[in-house]
């Protein structure tokens, strides 16, 4: 997603507080064609790479699209969306979330 631009790329460890992901992954497009545009992008890489089942939501509006990955789910949004909504702080409540340039960790 870094090098398609997306910006403000943050990913949060589920692992200790939910069975619902291992890792979420938040990010910023710069517009709605931008949020749609890193959606397909990452679906594509993601299908490539052997990740199945693949489910994507709000591509319609593409104000704030989810990626639902299995063991990852990404929420990639337009800028004033994600402000709104604050996933980080209901996210990370218990621990720092940690910027890491697009990279999943290991």
């Amino acid at each position: 997603m870094d090098a398609d631009k997306a910006l403000d790329i943050i990913t949060i460890d589920l692992h200790d507080n939910t069975a619902l992901a291992d890792y979420m992954i938040i990010a910023s497009g710069t517009s709605s064609r931008h949020v749609r545009a890193l959606a397909d992008r990452l679906k594509d890489k993601l299908s490539s790479k052997g990740v199945k089942n693949i489910k994507l939501e709000g591509v319609a509006q593409s104000d704030w699209v989810v990626i639902d990955a299995g063991d990852i789910i990404i929420h990639i949004f337009r800028p004033e969306v994600r402000g709104f909504y604050n996933m980080e702080k209901m996210w990370c409540t218990h621990q720092p979330y940690q910027e890491v340039g697009g990279q999943i960790p290991a």
